[in-house]
């Protein structure tokens, strides 16, 4: 239904930017006119995302039109604060990724620009669409939109160990797709039309056995998405995409799919007061808790830049899906907001492994003595991601960290405050040996000078990491957003 001068706004915002894929392959042989297609859709998608702000920060939600496919069965779109919140990051993250992506392709010469700037488009469709999906129908169909599209990102360098990566991508993420199939065609027969509820929707005196099951298709459908151990596996192995991929899969768009549908399922379907009756609360943080130390403790093991990134994503993800179990107020709110504080800190460091490998063609951490002079602006952003992902104090990471700690003892769970203390000691382990080794150590060699197309993103995304650290609500309310959709997920839960 037209809801802002007759536009459609949360469709608008999933079709401009598919909308944008096709004016980039439309305009493929003049690479200026297709960079500018990407970057105008992208203007497009979070300007429209971001006029919905008023509404929702008041309380409020955005309709959309629903398209019936069968009778009791509709797409279904409606913006709330949760998904409105993962709507923004992937929308300004998506235009900040743009700029560096042209940069970063063109010093790399790499083949089939189009294609990857196309793919990139869909998947932030996609992506759109599932923040805004109403009904899990609807959340499934975007889902599986977005492993399909991803795929040519992460297999688009076309060497065998991209084609195999690739190639392990598509045979976790659909099979896993098959278990979150037969989940929500189960949950339809239990309630028609599967809308989306805040505190859940599964109808009274659902039996437990029912519960549970339903929980184990959830957990794996979606968990191998959210790098859930052990179904973690594809994560490290499609790190042999070029590094912007690398950052819409950890920071924009794939597994923060995953960690979002985590919420969407424990404070939508499930909700928490039956996750807790049924004891699966306790079963899904233990889950998250021993995915966070064992993606730190794997991290150690990588000299490799990216996939090291890549393990500390297993863990980080997990402080989400530790917050949807915890299940209080302040737990979801520091899950949500890890969703904004995680996209701002990774995609800084995984833009800084992309221009340290542009100008210095390094990616074994031993390898990185001396870049901070050599790269001051690369490596100072990289050291503020560090920081932020280790939990220190006025950083991002730090608020959202803080908050998980007081709903781990709120829900009283306090042990989950050791191994968010243990994680945080173990960030430190594996990120800040990087960060001397660039500063105090000989460098290893001469070193292109840093070019503004790769330099001014990380910068201005180590900024905004900063800025949420001291001011968490500055700009468009991301801290409100995550606070208000806690409240209307656990309510007066403590």
């Amino acid at each position: 239904m037209p809801d802002f001068l007759g536009v459609d706004r949360p469709l608008a915002a999933v079709l401009v930017s598919l909308a944008g894929a096709g004016l980039i392959r439309l305009f493929g042989r003049f690479p200026t006119i297709r960079e500018g297609c990407t970057f105008g859709a992208g203007v497009a998608t979070l300007t429209i995302v971001a006029t919905m702000l008023p509404v929702v920060l008041g309380g409020g939600e955005v309709e959309s039109s629903s398209l019936p496919l069968v009778p009791g069965v509709s797409l279904h779109l409606r913006v709330d604060s949760l998904g409105l919140l993962f709507a923004l990051v992937a929308a300004m993250l998506w235009l900040i990724t743009s700029v560096y992506s042209v940069g970063y392709m063109r010093a790399g010469n790499y083949t089939n620009q189009t294609g990857y700037f196309a793919s990139f488009a869909v998947c932030v469709s996609a992506t759109v669409g599932l923040a805004f999906a109403a009904n899990l129908l609807t959340f499934f169909l975007f889902y599986e939109v977005l492993t399909l599209a991803t795929y040519p990102l992460v297999a688009h360098n076309r060497t065998a160990s991209a084609r195999a990566g690739g190639r392990k991508y598509l045979v976790y993420t659909l099979t896993a797709g098959q278990l979150l199939l037969l989940a929500v065609v189960w949950i339809h027969s239990l309630v028609p039309g599967g809308e989306f509820q805040a505190g859940g929707m599964l109808p009274p005196g659902t039996p437990s056995w029912t519960t549970t099951v339903l929980f184990i298709l959830f957990v794996v459908g979606i968990g191998v998405k959210a790098g859930i151990m052990p179904l973690h596996g594809w994560l490290p192995a499609a790190m042999v995409a070029p590094t912007p991929v690398s950052a819409l899969l950890h920071a924009v768009a794939v597994v923060k799919a995953g960690a979002f549908g985590c919420l969407r399922v424990v404070g939508y379907v499930f909700g928490v007061d039956l996750m807790r009756s049924v004891g699966l609360d306790t079963v899904l943080a233990l889950l998250a808790g021993t995915t966070i130390l064992f993606g730190s403790v794997r991290a150690l093991g990588e000299t490799h830049l990216k996939r090291r990134l890549a393990y500390s994503t297993v863990s980080q993800l997990s402080y989400i899906v530790l917050g949807a179990a915890l299940g209080s107020v302040a737990a979801l709110a520091g899950a949500m907001f890890h969703i904004v504080a995680h996209g701002f800190m990774k995609i800084t460091m995984f833009f800084c492994a992309g221009s340290i490998y542009t100008e210095s063609h390094r990616d074994d951490v031993s390898q990185f003595g001396g870049l901070g002079r050599q790269m001051p602006v690369t490596m100072t952003a990289f050291a503020i991601g560090a920081a932020g992902l280790a939990g220190t104090p006025l950083l991002a990471g730090f608020v959202s960290k803080w908050n998980l700690g007081l709903g781990a003892i709120a829900a009283g769970h306090g042990l989950f405050v050791a191994v968010l203390v243990i994680s945080g000691l173990l960030n430190l382990a594996y990120l800040f040996p990087i960060v001397y080794s660039a500063f105090f150590e000989a460098p290893h060699g001469e070193v292109r000078r840093e070019r503004w197309t790769l330099t001014a993103p990380l910068a201005l995304t180590a900024f905004v990491a900063i800025l949420l650290g001291v001011m968490p609500d500055v700009g468009v309310g991301f801290y409100q957003l995550a606070w208000n959709a806690a409240v209307s997920v656990a309510g007066g839960t403590p």
